[in-house]
Formats: C-alpha cells, structure tokens, sequence
C-alpha cells in the first residue's frame, strides 16, 4: 500500500523591472509524503532466522566437501552442490575485530548500540567459515583468540539476524 500525501504553497519570486518572466515567476510547491508498506522475505535463509527464534544456531554443511558454513549458504561456493542443515553448539574464537565508535544506523537495532561497540569475525566450533557479528564486551577486553559463545536476544529486535550476538565465554 502506497499513501501520498502533499500540501500547497503558492509562492511568487521576486522580479525586477523589465523582467520578460515576470509573468512565471509566480511558483507552486508541493510537500510530498510517501508512505510504503512491504512484505520481505528471507527466501531461502528463512530457515535460520526461525530456528534463531527457538534458541537454535544452525549452518550448513555440504556432503560432498564436508565444508559448514556459518552463516548458512543453501549452495557450496566450493563444489557447487546443495548443503544440508546442521545445528552448531554456538560456541567459537575470535579471529578478527573492529571497535566501532559510532553506529551506521543502518536499523533500529543497530542505531540503539551504545558506542564503542565490537563487531568480530568468529570461526564458531564446527564451521568451516567466519561468522562476523556483534561482539558484547568492552573493547579493551576483545582479543584474537577471544573464545566467545552465541548469547540470545530477549528484547524484541527488528531484524531476526540480532536475536543473537556473541559475549565471552566466562
């Protein structure tokens, strides 16, 4: 559903004595307002984002190589061959990391981080490839070798991808 809305202002600019556009100086302005509603889906991930709701952290693996990707690929890059699902313990070490100390405000969750905040690629236990996602720590604590585990969300979040983030195992 599209909703326009729009408000008027009759505005004449100033003209000078002579001016030949006197007569199209006089300009009309309209407001407008676009309203948009969607539905997104997540195709073929959707999977994942379920099973995040239900504290499960899955990725997935292909027969043929034995990679796991994590996040999860419905196709291996590597052999070209469709993956199967698997459940991962959630459980990984911090292989890289960056401290963040403003946030893109890319969405709602992301703009109420408080900053500094970390965003960390992690090889979870199981997985073949890095998982990049928030880091809940004080930056001076991060580390490579930082071993962390998958925490979930208990507020409500406005994307499923932040029903999880990573903290350090303790």
């Amino acid at each position: 559903m599209v909703m326009v809305t729009s408000k008027k202002d009759v505005q004449t600019l100033s003209a000078v004595e002579g001016d030949i556009w006197a007569e199209f100086r006089q300009i009309e302005r309209l407001n407008l307002s676009l309203t948009q509603t969607y539905v997104h889906t997540l195709g073929k991930y959707s999977r994942f984002f379920i099973e995040l709701e239900h504290q499960r952290l899955l990725a997935t693996r292909c027969a043929t190589c034995e990679r796991v990707y994590a996040p999860p690929r419905p196709l291996c890059p590597h052999c070209v061959q469709p993956t199967a699902w698997i459940e991962l313990p959630g459980t990984g070490t911090v292989e890289t990391f960056s401290v963040l100390h403003f946030s893109p405000g890319s969405n709602a969750d992301v703009a109420a981080l408080p900053t500094p905040y970390v965003f960390a690629y992690s090889l979870l236990d199981g997985a073949s490839t890095l998982f990049p996602h928030l880091l809940r720590c004080a930056p001076e604590q991060v580390a490579i070798g930082l071993r962390v585990r998958v925490q979930f969300a208990t507020e409500a979040v406005e994307h499923p991808i932040h029903l999880i983030y990573f903290v350090p195992m303790e």
